[in-house]
């Protein structure tokens, strides 16, 4: 098992020692593990996509495809400080999870989640009667608050699904906090709209961008994610100040070294970091 370079009480800490009110030169980013994200800056806290329970290991147990933790969790998620906004890109149970959201809404009544308006109705009914306020997002529907900004870009895990009324099911998310942009991409294959989307919504030159590194496993039922050549060609062509791989070394049997991506970021002359689950990012802020 995998430890955390921070967990618990000492995670808790280094969260609350950083990103505080002020604090609007520096951007702060903790990796939770799998896409899980916790970003601060300037006194605001925004979680991306936390999965921090068993729900899926308990859920497989004893099936043909048992999700096998590799990494253990860092923190609870009823003790992190009060979000502004925590994102589901879709509703995988990794990226909108109940064994997450339900204790983080019942220490903080009435926390703001975002995600696709696609999946609105199956996400309440997944949380019914946890204290979450629902803001479906769409093309072209942001969320703000005072200094930040949450825009979402359409994302392709495996196509471009969408509903009835052609709203994206899989969303990635543009992140404007004070100075600083930060693109979180979800789950997401490159698709043709994908750079032009980025260009026009402001992610280009943009401060950091969170990828998916662990590519498409179709034998084994995994839709489609970028792989870690294709995470760092997207970053080099967004001219992105840095990136940071996710959705690896949560489970046995979907996951894949940072090597790969590693070595393409080297090639491409692609600025990258690799924390380890608990680890922090720590920016300073540039023209962008």
């Amino acid at each position: 098992m995998i430890q955390p370079t921070r967990r618990d009480d000492v995670l808790l800490a280094d969260i609350a020692a950083h990103g505080g009110p002020g604090d609007n030169t520096r951007l702060h980013i903790w990796w939770l593990g799998q896409s899980g994200f916790l970003v601060k800056h300037d006194g605001h806290v925004f979680l991306f996509d936390p999965y921090l329970s068993d729900s899926l290991t308990e859920k497989y147990a004893g099936t043909a495809n048992p999700h096998i933790r590799m990494t253990a969790r860092c923190v609870d998620p009823a003790l992190l400080p009060r979000p502004r906004v925590i994102t589901a890109s879709h509703i995988h149970t990794d990226h909108l999870d109940p064994g997450t959201l339900r204790p983080l809404a019942e220490s903080h009544p009435g926390v703001r989640l975002a995600l696709p308006a696609a999946i609105l109705e199956e996400a309440r009914a997944r949380l019914a009667g946890a204290p979450i306020q629902f803001h479906p997002l769409h093309h072209g529907i942001h969320m703000r608050g005072r200094g930040w900004q949450l825009i979402p870009v359409p994302a392709a895990h495996e196509d471009l699904k969408t509903d009835a009324q052609g709203r994206h099911h899989y969303l990635g998310y543009i992140l404007r906090a004070g100075p600083f942009t930060l693109y979180h991409s979800g789950d997401t294959l490159w698709h043709d709209g994908l750079l032009p989307a980025l260009c026009t919504l402001g992610a280009y030159r943009c401060h950091v961008m969170l990828l998916p590194i662990n590519g498409r496993k179709p034998e084994r039922g995994v839709a489609g994610n970028l792989n870690g050549t294709e995470a760092a060609a997207l970053a080099r062509a967004c001219s992105a100040h840095i990136v940071i791989p996710c959705h690896y070394e949560m489970f046995t049997f979907n996951t894949e070294p940072p090597d790969e991506f590693a070595a393409a970021c080297g090639r491409l002359g692609q600025a990258h970091a690799l924390p380890t689950c608990g680890g922090r990012v720590s920016m300073t802020a540039e023209p962008a």
